[in-house]
């Protein structure tokens, strides 16, 4: 059973978390959620150990349940221009910006964040398999991320991205080679802005 709450202060806590950071097409996305303090919910887990069918089920009762959530995303040109590092950083940012309660603590899955608005913050190692808040925010960054890709593969289609969602897979990989980078890979992964895959045998 994941944890409710970081901190033992009273203070509003919101759990924030990112899906994309490595790939090489797409927007990063990231996600921001406040739940009640007494909040409990057995079945939220990490994104990457649910299936697909439980995400989206498990999104719609994050959605009715938190107190407030929000999701929010980062460019791949603006990944490019400021690092994917940052670019993750600054889509929780905008994140926690749409939150409509305004949080008085941070908790954020990984070892690494900037403050936020002068908020005191944790970044947690697997943090989305600990604290409810964080498991609830990387679900709905997975899953709005995977509906982004999606429309794009609508009008990318060789790419597989409604399969692979913009990872470097061996089908992502080959359909770089066979058709050249579009306007939504990140060019500053790879050499991919002269339509290379520098992977070795990734």
């Amino acid at each position: 059973m994941l944890s409710s709450l970081f901190n033992n202060l009273g203070l509003v806590e919101a759990g924030c978390d990112e899906a994309g950071r490595g790939c090489l097409a797409g927007s990063v996305f990231a996600a921001a959620v406040i739940f009640p303090p007494d909040y409990r919910n057995e079945r939220l887990n990490d994104s990457k150990q649910l299936s697909a069918k439980r995400r989206y089920a498990l999104r719609e009762e994050v959605q009715r349940d938190a107190v407030a959530w929000a999701v929010a995303s980062v460019s791949p040109r603006e990944i490019d221009r400021i690092n994917i590092l940052n670019a993750s950083i600054l889509a929780m940012h905008r994140a926690l910006d749409q939150l409509a309660v305004r949080p008085e603590f941070v908790i954020v899955d990984g070892n690494r964040f900037k403050p936020y608005c002068q908020l005191p913050y944790e970044t947690i190692v697997k943090g989305d398999g600990k604290y409810l808040s964080i498991a609830a925010a990387s679900i709905l960054a997975k899953t709005y991320r995977d509906d982004y890709m999606r429309e794009l593969h609508v009008e990318m289609p060789y790419y597989g991205w409604d399969r692979n969602a913009g990872y470097p897979t061996r089908e992502h990989r080959q359909a770089i080679r066979l058709h050249g980078v579009t306007p939504y890979h990140r060019l500053s992964f790879g050499d991919l802005s002269q339509g290379q895959l520098d992977f070795g045998d990734y």
